[in-house]
C-alpha cells in the first residue's frame, strides 16, 4: 500500500508488534505524513523515544493516551487516515483473574476504536486479533472474538464513509514479550525448564511477517475479513529442547484457559473461509459483496467444507533445528545451546 502523505495511529505502539509496525514505516515509507504512538505507559514511550525520536523522525508523534478514554482517542484520531488497532490486554491467567479490566480494554476500547473511526474521517482500520479467538476457552480469546465481530460488524454501519474495518488473526509471536521463547531464554541458567504440557503445541509467526500481513490487509481488504496467515506450528517440548538440551525438562501441566492446541479457522468458520495463496481470508457472514467477487478479484478458491486450522494438525512443523535457527535470526543472533 502507498502511504505517502498518510497518517497513521498505532494504538499499543510501544508493545512488540506496534514498535516493528513503526520502525518498518518509519524506515520503508519515507514520505508518511504522521506516525502517531499512542499508549498508555509513559516509561514505554520515553524508552521508546530514545531509539525512534522525533527530531530524527519527523513524522513520528507520541501520544499518551488509554483506548478506554473515548475523548482521548479521538482528539488523537483528528486527520489520521489509518489506524492500526494492537492494543490489548493480552496475558491469559491476568484476563482470568481481572476479567473485568480485560473487558473494558479489549472490548469497549476496540468499541471506541470504532466510534473514533467513524467521527475522525479514517479510511481504513486494521485490528489485531489471536488464535485464542477462534472457539475460544478463556476469557481473554473470549474478549478478542468480540472485538473481531464488533470490526467486521462495523462495515455494515459505516453508512456512506470511505471507510474498510479488518482484522488480522495470527498465533505466538516469535521473541514477543511473555512468549515462551524469551521465558526459557530467562530461565536456562537455572538448569530447569518447566512445560505445562509436553503434548502442547502453537503456531508460530515472526515481527516481520505479521507486520508484513497487516500491510497486505491494509492494501487488500474489502472490509469485513479477518486475515490469517499460513504458518508453521512447533511443539512446545521441542522449543524446550531447541534452546536447553541439558535442562531438565519439569511438566507443570497446563494454567487455566489454555489448550493443547490452538485453532485459527474453525470448521464452522469453513463455509465462510478462502483460499488467497500465502494467507486464508474468513469473509464476512453478513456479505456487502458477494463471495463468487470476492473469489474472482483474488484469483482465491474455497477451502473445502468442515476445513480445520489448527496448530495440532497442521502440515507445516518447526523442528530443533528450525527453532534454533529462527531464535538467532529474529531474536538473539549470538543464540548458543
Amino acid at each position: 500500500m502507498d502511504l505517502k502523505g498518510k497518517s497513521i495511529l498505532v494504538t499499543g505502539g510501544t508493545g512488540s508488534f506496534g514498535k516493528k509496525f513503526i520502525e518498518t514505516v518509519l524506515n520503508n515509507y519515507p514520505e508518511v505524513k504522521r506516525v502517531i504512538v499512542y499508549s498508555r505507559d509513559e516509561l514505554k514511550q520515553f524508552e521508546m523515544a530514545q531509539q525512534f525520536s522525533p527530531e530524527k523522525y519527523s513524522a513520528l508523534r507520541y501520544f499518551i493516551g488509554d483506548v478506554r478514554d473515548k475523548e482521548r482517542l479521538k482528539r488523537a484520531c483528528e486527520n489520521v487516515d489509518i489506524i492500526i488497532h494492537a492494543a490489548a490486554l493480552k496475558q491469559v491467567p491476568a484476563a482470568e483473574y481481572n476479567p473485568m479490566e480485560c473487558i473494558k480494554t479489549n472490548i469497549f476500547g476496540a468499541e471506541n476504536v470504532i466510534d473514533a473511526a467513524f467521527d475522525s474521517g479514517v479510511t481504513d482500520v486494521v485490528a489485531l486479533s489471536t488464535d485464542k479467538a477462534a472457539a475460544p476457552i478463556n476469557l481473554y480469546g473470549a474478549t478478542k472474538l468480540c472485538s473481531d465481530k464488533l470490526f467486521v460488524a462495523a462495515n455494515n454501519m459505516k453508512g456512506s464513509r470511505n471507510l474498510k474495518l479488518s482484522v488480522v488473526r495470527y498465533g505466538n509471536v516469535m521473541g514477543s514479550r511473555g512468549s515462551v521463547i524469551p521465558f526459557f531464554l530467562s530461565k536456562r541458567d537455572s538448569g530447569v525448564l518447566p512445560i505445562t504440557d509436553e503434548k502442547m503445541t502453537r503456531f508460530n509467526i515472526s515481527l516481520e511477517d505479521g507486520v508484513k500481513m497487516v500491510l497486505h490487509a491494509l492494501e487488500h481488504s474489502w472490509g469485513g475479513e479477518i486475515f490469517v496467515p499460513k504458518i508453521p506450528s512447533y511443539r512446545i517440548g521441542d522449543v524446550a529442547e531447541a534452546i536447553g538440551p541439558n535442562c531438565e525438562k519439569v511438566v507443570t501441566g497446563i494454567r487455566p484457559g489454555e489448550k493443547i492446541h490452538e485453532e485459527m479457522i474453525t470448521a464452522s468458520d469453513s463455509y465462510n473461509t478462502v483460499d488467497v495463496g500465502s494467507y486464508y481470508v474468513i469473509l464476512p457472514q453478513t456479505f456487502r459483496y458477494t463471495k463468487e467477487d470476492y473469489l474472482k478479484a483474488n484469483n482465491a478458491k474455497e477451502v473445502p467444507a468442515e476445513f480445520e486450522y489448527n496448530s495440532g494438525s497442521n502440515d507445516e512443523w518447526l523442528d530443533v533445528e528450525g527453532i534454533r535457527t529462527l531464535i538467532k535470526d529474529h531474536i538473539d543472533p549470538e543464540f548458543q545451546y
